[in-house]
């Protein structure tokens, strides 16, 4: 797509569904990539594909709840790269329960996962991204447009059994609106995609896999799940591709005058 070629990328959560979708279309656009994920395996399997189609990436595996995360990414993308300019947060995973029944540390586990976490690699990125982009306008030039794109939720809205990750997700939102102020003057976007039920190991049925982070089993019991989908308007959930579609645009020069924007993508279904 326009204007990714020879880019800096990070994308967290590149080791699986979104995010590894989001840093495959990056680099088969030409984008260099700084990938993470919690785990080596599929880090690995992710950076593997980029080579394989004749792109360049690095990895970073460790959780985005680390104090230091956004550091050391960062630093890993200037040492390797040179710069910074696209930022994808797709980091994360859900811990559900009704409210009167959730723990505080089923509530802190999804805040500093999803909002902090995101908070802080965004953070350390974007203080390279507006040193160099500071240093074209002290100059009299105008910086390039760079891109943060972060991941929030149709769940944002309020979602039955999820005040956490539905806080964390409005709060990402927030997040990036401030940025995209902030960021305004040096040709720093910042947009947020909210997605609605997209294939991934988060939505799926949970009986058909064994997937958990420390004690959150993740996934949608069979029969709820089966539910939500027949109220769906196009009757299925979307694929990872399509949910990266969105991200490469607003990764792209097609998006320059795209800022502070709340992207739903979700097939309709947030107005059915």
């Amino acid at each position: 797509m326009q204007g990714i070629q020879g880019k800096v990328a990070i994308v967290t959560g590149a080791g699986r569904g979104i995010g590894q979708a989001v840093a495959l279309g990056l680099a088969e656009d030409g984008a260099l990539i700084v990938a993470n994920d919690l785990d080596q395996e599929p880090l690995d399997e992710t950076l593997g594909q980029i080579r394989a189609m004749g792109g360049q990436g690095v990895g970073l595996a460790a959780s985005v709840g680390d104090a230091d995360i956004g550091e050391r990414l960062a630093q890993l993308a200037v040492d390797s790269f040179g710069d910074i300019h696209l930022v994808f947060t797709a980091a994360g995973f859900t811990w559900d329960g009704m409210a009167h029944r959730m723990t505080d540390d089923q509530w802190q586990a999804i805040i500093d996962i999803h909002l902090t976490g995101t908070f802080r690699v965004v953070r350390d990125a974007y203080k390279v991204m507006r040193e160099n982009a500071k240093r074209v306008v002290d100059e009299g030039g105008t910086p390039i447009a760079r891109h943060i794109v972060t991941v929030s939720s149709q769940s944002g809205f309020g979602n039955l059994g999820q005040a956490n990750y539905s806080a964390a997700k409005a709060g990402i939102a927030g997040l990036a609106r401030t940025f995209a102020l902030e960021g305004a003057m040096f040709n720093i976007l910042a947009n947020s995609v909210a997605y609605g039920l997209m294939d991934t190991r988060l939505t799926r049925p949970r009986e058909s896999q064994e997937e958990r982070v420390g004690e959150a089993v993740l996934g949608i019991p069979q029969a709820s799940r089966d539910k939500v989908v027949d109220l769906l308007p196009m009757g299925r959930p979307g694929t990872v591709e399509e949910a990266a579609g969105p991200v490469l645009f607003l990764c792209s020069d097609l998006s320059n005058y795209v800022s502070g924007a709340l992207l739903e993508v979700n097939g309709a279904s947030h107005i059915s």
